[in-house]
């Protein structure tokens, strides 16, 4: 019956659809878009950003390069289905063929830089390897093998001198000493991390602050330079909500103004909007920065640079996560920085959201924020600030891109100037984690007013 109504089956081969996912792997070089990014495109209903590519570089240097990259994803989606499905002898093997492949792959690619983490390293079987390793690492730490979680991480950071997650690394092998007695070494490997340029934002913060606590008086006599930076008292204001919930485990809710049930962020927006000084605000955490520096930075960022734009379906340039953004636009970006810095940001965002608005860029979210909200923050915030942040997205986009405050307020002292406040919220049971810590000394650092609001429950009466 089935045969009847279907008519004719085809069933394409294996070999067929090998060779599709290389073609599509190949092309947009990544695993999430496929051949209906063509038809979205030519449908409207995704708008790309217009750059040229120029290309000058292959990916891989030959066939065997490419073969090794495939198999290593392979691995890397074992390993992910195994960790899902809690099969520990599968995530254990994934561990095993990793590490035996990776320094073996990264002593053969030869257009690994080892000064700069370039546009293309992230396709090279050695990294996709050390992704599962790192994976790896965090199983064994959940099993308390500690022991073959070290010799996971002497191996990373052995293999990857030129690497981001280095800081990372460091850390956890810190962590992990110190979980089997090892506090002499775990406190070298801190310090001796703190000189690693590659550490950096909150985990530069957490090798500091363990320093700190591990070199006491006798294991040390000197207190470190960075000390009195690290201890910086970050300014706290105090709320008080009825609650809704006070189960462990659970986010904490309160009841709003309005006797409505509302999130601890919605509750200190309440605050700041009356008592607190009357300010205009929005819970954004990363979210409304990231959109900022796409529209501020545009013209920077899909500007005429070789190797880094491969297709006409990318968000971002190739090197955006990477130091080589920088580097390689260095003189371009310190330019626009330094309009921005005299005044110019307004200008730049309304022309970048009148140009391009609904064109998708990595990081912009044209739905969540309106262009007079934008507008409005931008004014407050001034250019001196905003070119600072800029400068560190620029130039560390994947440190700095998560873990910012979690409010963004402003609000106008006249008819053309303003003032703006980044708070970050937290409940009776939340702590501030290292990278949100990083981010309000920076913040700190670059001009802004900056605090931490601690919300708790109202004291009951008896």
């Amino acid at each position: 019956m089935i045969l009847e109504r279907t008519g004719t089956c085809v069933k394409i081969s294996s070999k067929a659809e090998l060779l599709l996912w290389r073609a599509e792997r190949l092309f947009f070089l990544n695993g999430e878009q496929d051949l209906s990014s063509f038809l979205l495109a030519d449908l409207g209903i995704i708008k790309y950003p217009t750059y040229n590519c120029v290309i000058t570089e292959q990916i891989f240097s030959n066939r065997n390069a490419l073969l090794a990259y495939e198999e290593a994803i392979e691995v890397a989606q074992m390993i992910d289905q195994a960790l899902d499905e809690n099969d520990n002898e599968l995530v254990l093997r994934c561990i095993k063929i990793s590490e035996s492949r990776m320094c073996n792959a990264k002593a053969t690619e030869t257009s690994m830089s080892e000064t700069m983490v370039t546009p293309l390293t992230c396709f090279s079987a050695s990294l996709v390897y050390s992704k599962v390793l790192t994976l790896g690492t965090s199983f064994l730490e959940r099993e308390r093998r500690y022991n073959e979680a070290i010799n996971l991480l002497k191996r990373l950071l052995e293999c990857f001198t030129c690497d981001g997650r280095r800081g990372y690394w460091i850390l956890r092998l810190s962590i992990d000493l110190e979980h089997i007695g090892y506090h002499d070494e775990s406190l070298s490997v801190a310090e001796s991390g703190l000189l690693d340029t590659w550490v950096r934002a909150g985990s530069r913060m957490a090798l500091q602050r363990r320093v700190l606590r591990l070199g006491k008086p006798p294991r040390r006599w000197k207190t470190p330079s960075f000390a009195n930076l690290v201890k910086r008292k970050i300014d706290e204001v105090h709320v008080q909500g009825r609650p809704l919930n006070s189960v462990i485990g659970l986010k904490s809710r309160f009841y709003g103004e309005d006797d409505k049930q509302c999130g601890v962020e919605q509750l200190a927006l309440q605050y700041y909007a009356g008592e607190g000084g009357g300010w205009h605000g929005i819970h954004t955490e990363s979210g409304i920065w990231l959109t900022i520096f796409g529209l501020l930075m545009w013209d920077v960022m899909f500007s005429d640079v070789p190797n880094v734009f491969r297709n006409r379906f990318q968000t971002a340039p190739l090197d955006l996560e990477t130091d080589s953004f920088y580097l390689v636009r260095k003189s371009s970006i310190e330019s626009h920085l330094q309009k921005i810095h005299d005044g110019m940001a307004e200008e730049f965002l309304i022309t970048s959201w009148e140009l391009h608005t609904g064109t998708a860029c990595r990081g912009v979210n044209w739905n969540r924020h309106t262009l007079s909200e934008l507008r409005a923050a931008v004014v407050c915030i001034g250019g001196p600030c905003l070119a600072l942040l800029c400068r560190h997205l620029a130039q560390d986009y994947q440190s700095w891109s998560r873990g910012m405050p979690d409010l963004l307020l402003w609000r106008f002292n006249g008819d053309f100037t303003g003032e703006a406040k980044l708070v970050e919220v937290k409940g009776p049971r939340d702590k501030l984690s290292e990278q949100q810590r990083a981010w309000l000394l920076l913040l700190m650092d670059c001009g802004f007013n900056t605090e931490v609001c601690k919300v708790s429950p109202e004291p009951t009466t008896s």
